[in-house]
């Protein structure tokens, strides 16, 4: 049994901790300051409450799965953590980097997470890279609905992945909402959806995800603002992807709600963020 600290436990998080509690491991989790979303979503994957000085002191591995923007005033917070911290958000290689000079007592571990939380039929993937202790990650997800893969030995390899495949994914499905409700406002939806299923794999026709991506659209956001940077830095243009970001803005008062409906979805999409 390994003992691992999760900070902090969202859906994703939350859902992989329940993985490696089934697992037979044991993971610790700080609810000062959190929802009672979360605590619940901790309770139900059955997480272990602790305070933040006794999670750095207890847990052989940390996973870093927060929002972006969190990622290195986290990092901050753990400065002196001597065991295996994975960063697993979805952020620049750059800023993984950095990142890891915040942590020189620890060993880190880049992280990608690629698919839905694991819960159900849902496998995601959890791609690393790093100097050392990748296995040791990987081993502690045997027999889960985790799936892993190591990419090499470079920090930032994996960051670069999940960015790069979000660029696509996560851009298209805005795409598709912004199409779909231009179709809508001319009563042509029904014609764009026979000509989207023309094409198989279409997000157009995946109409029912537009909630979906609006309920999301707070995580998304800043995801596609990491990735536009990791863009420019490689001399890219990022200006797409910026774009996208401020599209899902509109959404931002929709923040994992479960209970939106298409409607709702393209009548919050023609407002303006503010």
């Amino acid at each position: 049994m390994t003992t691992i600290g999760l900070l902090h436990p969202g859906s994703m998080g939350a859902a992989i901790g329940g993985q490696l509690v089934r697992a037979g491991h044991q993971v610790l989790w700080c609810p000062e300051g959190r929802s009672t979303t979360t605590v619940e979503r901790a309770a139900s994957n059955g997480l272990t409450a602790s305070d933040l000085p006794h999670l750095l002191a207890d847990a052989e591995v940390v996973l870093s799965i927060c929002p972006p923007a969190a990622a290195e005033a986290l990092a901050r917070t753990a400065q002196g953590y001597a065991g295996i911290w994975v960063e697993a958000n979805a952020i620049t290689p750059q800023r993984t980097t950095r990142i890891a000079s915040l942590l020189p007592a620890s060993v880190v571990v880049d992280g990608g997470i690629v698919g839905s939380p694991p819960t159900g039929s849902k496998h995601p993937t959890l791609y690393l890279s790093g100097p050392a202790a990748t296995d040791t990650v990987a081993d502690m997800f045997t027999g889960t609905d985790v799936r892993t893969s190591i990419l090499g030995n470079g920090i930032g390899q994996a960051s670069a992945l999940k960015l790069s495949y979000s660029s696509f994914q996560k851009a298209s499905r805005v795409l598709a909402a912004v199409s779909y409700g231009l179709a809508t406002e001319h009563d042509v939806e029904e014609e764009l959806l026979t000509i989207a299923g023309k094409r198989a794999g279409s997000y157009l026709t995946e109409i029912d995800y537009i909630p979906k991506t609006a309920a999301r659209a707070w995580r998304w956001g800043p995801e596609l603002i990491e990735a536009a940077d990791m863009l420019r830095d490689a001399g890219l243009p990022d200006e797409m992807l910026r774009a996208a970001a401020a599209v899902l803005a509109r959404w931002e008062q929709a923040k994992d709600d479960g209970r939106m409906d298409l409607a709702g979805a393209l009548k919050q999409l023609h407002q303006p963020p503010g």
